[in-house]
């Protein structure tokens, strides 16, 4: 029984650190406390560091996604840590709490630093080929959702690749929210409203 009960209650402690540790809103600390504003009524209102970066602030942008990547990481860290084996369930949990985070009543960020994370704690060679899309594509379009969309399409496609396939299944799913939670800079790509990054809003 006891056995039982400790099978059942790790992966649960391990889903609730990574939600927790997923759901620390960098985006929206760090702005408040560098006097930028409420970062939720800036530009899209989304709390991700391309948001951050409408506040003229570059360097809080970078320290914004540099934490929400480092977020998804530690969190599949400290779960291998405490119960071995269960990273994988941190960093679904991680996860879910940056895109839908209590605090927020669960409108939170888009996913795709957070997601990057959790690549690199889980295969850095997959990592370093996400790293190349999303910057690649930012530089070369300035379209910040897009080069975010094909770099999380990328983590599943590259860890298949190197044979990885024991965390494709995970990487899907979570590509798939990211683009999900990009529904609605699809529609614009459509329209051809989209904005490029530089510009105040979008």
């Amino acid at each position: 029984m006891l056995t039982t009960e400790i099978l059942w209650g790790t992966p649960t402690l391990a889903l609730l650190l990574g939600y927790l540790l997923g759901s620390i809103l960098f985006g929206v600390l760090l702005t408040r406390i560098a006097g930028a504003g409420d970062l939720r009524s800036i530009g899209s209102g989304n709390i991700g560091a391309t948001n951050v970066l409408r506040t003229g602030r570059k360097g809080l942008a970078a320290a914004t996604l540099l934490l929400d990547l480092l977020k998804g990481a530690a969190a599949i860290w400290i779960a291998e840590a405490l119960w071995p084996g269960h990273g994988v369930v941190a960093a679904a949990g991680a996860f879910f709490g940056h895109c839908y985070p209590v605090w927020l009543k669960f409108r939170g960020g888009k996913g795709v630093a957070t997601l990057m994370g959790i690549v690199l704690a889980l295969h850095w060679p997959s990592a370093l080929v996400y790293a190349a899309v999303w910057l690649g594509l930012l530089a070369a379009l300035r379209i910040s959702s897009v080069a975010g969309m094909l770099a999380a399409v990328s983590a599943p496609a590259s860890a298949a690749w190197f044979g990885r396939f024991d965390i494709v299944p995970l990487l899907l799913g979570l590509a798939l929210i990211v683009l999900w939670k990009h529904r609605e800079n699809i529609a614009r790509l459509l329209a051809g409203t989209e904005p490029r990054i530089g510009r105040k809003n979008g």
